[in-house]
């Protein structure tokens, strides 16, 4: 029998090559409503597992929470089960100004400011996406014609934490938006030796002077993860058909 993952209940079997992980569950719902033939594999803690069809190729969708631990864990034992290409579907912080609440994000590079990455490489060592699952992005993106935005991103672990010199410094270096699992993502990628990527839906903007009602932010946000699905999907398929 084959061996059961402790945390995300699954197999061998269970899990395709190509997988979406959004830390929201609800959002890795929302995925699976757009799969055909889809089933749940398995629900535990913060994982809700997937797996169905887009266009004929076989997609999972596991939700990983927030952070890079339990995004780590998702990811480990997702590869020991056949995953081998990775697209993080999230949420972010626009940090320049000229980016709206509600903008999709395509993240080429992290600022590792979590912890979790440093578990499995030193700090100098480079937090970058594939090249293969950004190209694929931008192509899903000018294919269904949605507008972005690409660039480094700053991950970090303490939400409610902000530090005004490190924000100065990054908006400066032109860092795009700040979100809690890419450098996980991208680390854990390259140690593994598996392709990974990520499209983000902004939520919020730190330097607008106006800044838009809780409302209005949702509704901006909710559009774009509504495209953001749409291209992460896409873009497996793409990678799927290029293989």
């Amino acid at each position: 029998m084959p061996e059961l993952q402790r945390h995300i209940r699954c197999s061998v079997g269970d899990v395709a090559q190509y997988v979406l992980i959004p830390g929201d569950p609800g959002r890795a719902k929302r995925i699976a409503e757009k799969l055909d033939n889809v089933r749940l594999v398995s629900e535990n803690r913060e994982f809700i597992l997937f797996t169905g069809r887009y266009k004929g190729v076989p997609i999972s969708v596991c939700s990983t929470g927030i952070g890079g631990p339990s995004t780590s864990i998702a990811m480990e034992e997702l590869i020991r089960v056949g995953a081998t290409h990775f697209i993080r579907v999230g949420s972010a912080g626009a940090r320049q100004e000229n980016i709206p609440i509600g903008s999709l994000v395509i993240a080429t590079a992290a600022y590792r400011g979590d912890g979790t990455s440093r578990a499995y490489a030193p700090i100098a060592f480079p937090a970058v996406g594939s090249f293969e699952v950004i190209t694929a992005l931008i192509e899903a993106c000018n294919k269904l014609g949605y507008s972005y935005y690409k660039g480094i991103v700053y991950t970090r672990d303490a939400f409610y934490v902000q530090d005004e010199q490190l924000n100065k410094f990054l908006k400066e270096a032109g860092v795009v938006a700040a979100e809690q699992e890419c450098a996980t993502v991208f680390i854990v990628g390259t140690i593994r030796r598996v392709k990974v990527g990520a499209i983000l839906a902004t939520d919020s903007n730190i330097w607008l002077n106006v800044q838009p009602s809780f409302e209005e932010k949702q509704r901006l946000f909710r559009e774009a993860e509504a495209k953001a699905i749409n291209v992460a999907l896409e873009a497996l398929w793409i990678l799927a058909e290029t293989q």
